[in-house]
């Protein structure tokens, strides 16, 4: 059966003008039945000051309009008429949220001296100390984090583990080695041997190291994670700064050089043998190339060659990258932030992304596709938690799945692509071949700036949805999803409406979920950013099949998509996604089976289950607005005053989960300054009774990955709307999904 956390009964209590506002779980092994409006099961007692103020059994809230700040609220189960717990009781909050106080790490000086600050970012919660409560961990992001494909030194990432008073419990400081922005540090909260106490597990390098605060003296204490003797033997040490300065950068190209003659792709025949063929010039130059010829062409692939090819090709000004030094996978206790184990980071970079195509297209871009990382939770066999960890997606596609006992991390299986072959490593498009890879080449390609997991095919087990791919839950490849381009959609590399299909490549968003309620399975809606080169802008796919059930071509990349039931009056979840970037194209709001029923649609940055009739949210705010839920019919419902979003035009809350209360979701940012996590919860009363998203598997995994690069939505394996069928909603002994509960 699948091993589940032990949660609490969640209660929160806040003010508001009507009175005290109510809210807490119900546990997924309290539901035994159906009903027209929610679950049956356990019922509630509500205690105010000691005194049974009512009885509650269509809901999991309660409006105590009698209530005050001064007043003391307990919830106890009832079965069967009888109360067979006693709940801690709570004080209510001042308002519909709650601060959680952050200490913001200080201001740094890159080797440049540039001065940067620290803002926090992304988020997950675990139980560390096994209690039924979570515990909350920040991202703390440096001013100047990049993307990968932009040059420039960062300050160091750093991962908080803090209690809900604001203690904070450990910081991990990633150091030197491990460059910060979106795509570089994919951290996973979860406790993965079962032992009711989550471990936190993520990429590291030499430099990482826990820090402990309030030891001897009030002092921090330090300690670094262990190095293998190899490495140490090999000269390589914490003290280590692998970042490249320009004339560094200079010196790796001309080495690179100076190796061509006997580079692999080289002898094998894949590659030119002379980089002047590669540059499209005459042959001037014997190989092996001499110090000073390979500085020549260095200087022109830098000074001529590279302008040419694009104006914002700057190579001469190249810094800050990390191109080598040992890469590790590290597991943390959750708790106290111990180093549990380090092993290397599956697969290594290789090189500095020259394999994976970063000097292939008209932007070259050292250090990009090859850093690319994704990350995230499944239960493979339908039983335990596995950690999922992934390098790649533009080209060369890999993910390697790990188990953890409590003392080791075994591989059970690595899906790898291989290489996409190149005719010429500085001039390639990379749109047509797959990996060489007979089993997994069809991956490449195919992965998005996010992942999902659910279990797509009913078999028990969750898959890993890899962007337009699917990796079953055994490691062997489901499916690659291609189509047809069809003839409008005709470009330079492809052939329109020829018989030979093509993939539907990358894409920056990705939805799974029941979406449609009136087909079997599950749903996956992705946008593409291949243009004219791929069949389709956006699709919507049967996750099993990966067959596409409705979708529109492109001209350009079509940046943001998104779901939810945003119009309660149409049947399934609808979809939506920003127009193409090239034809302005808008493609309107659309219905789970593809008819357009509105030209305009609702933002794209993140959803959330806010409203009491279980319709979807819109989260909206980027850069200095204030983060704000909009109802797609009933307008604004909530102004975060005083906080922000992260990740500039993404827009995306630190987190959206259902951490507290009832079954809706909370919404987590951070206030303008960092000083603290603002924790808001609706206080809608609603009359839906549901257990806690975080008792259904796919949600829960989800909440794990939701903070993998582009900050995506997490769904329940089962259709959650409006118009929601109880009766379709998984129970404790469902042959769908099979939950253990540790009593504790």
């Amino acid at each position: 059966m699948m091993q589940m956390e032990h949660l609490d009964r969640g209660l929160v209590a806040m003010c508001s003008s009507e009175g005290v506002f109510l809210s807490w779980r119900l546990l997924m092994s309290e539901a035994t039945g159906h009903g027209e409006r929610g679950l049956t099961g356990t019922d509630f007692h509500v205690y105010r000051d000691g005194a049974l103020l009512a009885a509650v059994n269509d809901s999991t809230n309660y409006l105590d309009r009698g209530g005050s700040a001064a007043s003391e609220y307990e919830v106890r189960a009832v079965v069967d008429g009888r109360e067979t717990e006693r709940g801690e009781s709570v004080k209510p909050w001042r308002d519909n949220y709650y601060e959680l106080p952050l200490r913001k790490p200080p201001d740094g000086v890159t080797p440049r001296g540039e001065t940067y600050t620290y803002s926090a970012n992304d988020m997950s919660v675990g139980d560390v100390d096994g209690d039924g409560q979570y515990e909350f961990f920040v991202k703390w992001d440096p001013s100047n984090a990049k993307d990968n494909s932009h040059s420039g030194y960062t300050g160091p990432v750093y991962i908080d583990c803090y209690k809900l008073d604001g203690t904070l419990l450990y910081r991990i400081d990633l150091g030197a080695n491990i460059r910060a922005g979106a795509h570089y540090t994919q951290f996973l909260v979860f406790d993965f041997d079962g032992d009711g106490r989550a471990e936190l597990m993520m990429r590291t390098a030499p430099g990482t190291k826990t820090v402990r605060f309030g030891g001897q003296d009030n002092l921090p204490s330090e300690a670094y994670i262990t190095m293998p003797e190899e490495d140490l033997a090999a000269g390589y040490s914490h003290q280590d700064d692998y970042r490249m300065s320009s004339s560094d950068y200079y010196e790796h190209i001309v080495e690179l050089f100076m190796r061509w003659h006997r580079h692999e792709e080289v002898t094998a025949g894949h590659w030119p043998a002379s980089l002047e063929a590669c540059f499209g010039m005459e042959k001037q130059y014997d190989y092996p190339l001499t110090c000073e010829d390979a500085e020549k062409l260095t200087d022109y692939l830098m000074d001529v060659y590279a302008p040419a090819r694009n104006s914002r090709n700057a190579l001469r000004k190249i810094e800050g990258f990390v191109l080598d030094g040992p890469e590790y996978l590290t597991v943390f206790r959750g708790e106290t932030g111990d180093e549990l184990q380090t092993i290397r980071y599956k697969p290594g970079r290789h090189d500095d992304g020259l394999m994976w195509g970063d000097y292939a297209w008209n932007r070259i871009e050292p250090g990009n596709r090859v850093d690319r990382f994704l990350a995230g939770v499944a239960y493979l066999d339908g039983e335990k938690p596995s950690a999922i960890f992934a390098r790649g997606y533009y080209t060369r596609s890999t993910v390697v799945a790990y188990s953890w006992d409590g003392r080791q991390l075994r591989e059970q299986w690595i899906a790898d692509s291989g290489w996409v072959t190149m005719n010429n490593p500085f001039n390639d498009t990379l749109h047509l071949p797959d990996g060489r890879d007979e089993s997994f080449g069809a991956l490449a390609r195919q992965g998005a700036h996010s992942l999902s997991v659910a279990d797509v095919d009913g078999d028990g087990c969750q898959e890993i949805i890899y962007g337009a791919a699917t990796i079953d839950h055994d490691g062997s490849l489901l499916y690659s999803s291609a189509d047809v381009i069809p003839q409008a959609g005709a470009s330079s590399g492809a052939e329109a409406g020829a018989d030979r299909k093509v993939k539907l490549g990358h894409g920056d968003a990705l939805h799974v979920a029941n979406i449609d309620p009136d087909r079997p399975g599950l749903e996956i809606f992705m946008v593409h950013e291949g243009g004219a080169s791929v069949p389709y802008g956006y699709t919507l796919r049967d996750a099993g099949t990966g067959e596409v059930l409705y979708g529109a071509p492109a001209d350009g990349d079509v940046g943001r998509g998104m779901i939810g039931q945003v119009d309660p009056a149409c049947r399934g979840l609808q979809t939506w996604c920003s127009e193409d970037i090239h034809s302005q194209e808008t493609f309107g709001l659309m219905t789970a089976t593809g008819e357009r029923i509105e030209e305009k649609a609702p933002g794209t940055n993140m959803n959330i289950r806010w409203a009491a009739d279980m319709t979807t949210g819109i989260i909206s705010g980027s850069f200095d607005e204030p983060v704000a839920i909009d109802d797609w019919k009933r307008g604004r419902l909530l102004t975060a005053e005083g906080c922000r979003s992260n990740n500039g035009t993404k827009g995306n809350p630190c987190l959206v989960a259902d951490i507290f209360g009832d079954w809706r979701e909370e919404l987590l940012v951070r206030t303008a300054d960092s000083s603290a996590i603002r924790i808001y919860v609706s206080t809608e009363l609603t009359d839906r009774k549901l257990y806690t998203l975080m008792h259904d598997a796919q949600y829960r995994v989800g909440i794990a990955w939701q903070n993998v690069v582009y900050n995506q939505p997490c769904y329940p394996s089962f259709y959650l709307a409006s118009d929601l069928d109880w009766r379709a909603v998984p129970l404790r002994r469902s042959a769908v999904q099979r939950v253990l509960f540790r009593e504790i």
